[in-house]
């Protein structure tokens, strides 16, 4: 994974925790949600990317 990717991800992940934070402390459900999906969004795309990097790596294993 790419030091870019990492912290566009890690980015995205706390820009939807403080979403989820703020939606829950002034009852915003929608804000709430919002931040939940931006969390969820980053987590698919770091586990996509450390998919990348384990099959990278077993190809490198094998040269």
């Amino acid at each position: 994974m790419g030091l870019d990717d990492k912290i566009k991800n890690a980015a995205q992940e706390g820009v939807g925790k403080a979403k989820e934070g703020i939606g829950d402390a002034t009852d915003n459900e929608r804000l709430e949600a919002d931040g939940r999906r931006d969390q969820a969004e980053a987590n698919a795309k770091q586990a996509g990317e450390h998919v990348k990097d384990a099959a990278k790596d077993a190809g490198d294993a094998f040269r």
